[in-house]
């Protein structure tokens, strides 16, 4: 299991997963798996990140979008 911030990789123009600033997954495709953590409700919730057509990076069945993802808890299997 990957755990760690989500990050806007530059390099390749997708969001990743970041532990000590050093990424652990450099990058997520449209349809990649993944668990977010919900503040709200303490608990991780199953998604997928996908991209709008207007290169907008977000995360199925969550409010999360854009730059809100920046700095997200999440986990990978």
């Amino acid at each position: 299991m990957k755990m760690g911030k989500l990050g806007y990789n530059s390099d390749n123009g997708r969001y990743g997963i970041l532990v000590c600033d050093l990424w652990e997954l450099d990058g997520f495709r449209c349809g990649d798996t993944l668990e977010v953590w919900d503040r709200d409700t303490e608990q991780w919730i199953p998604t997928r990140m996908e991209m709008r057509w207007k290169n907008e990076w977000y995360l199925v069945g969550t409010p999360y979008s854009g730059t809100a993802l920046e700095g997200l808890k999440v986990r990978v299997k």
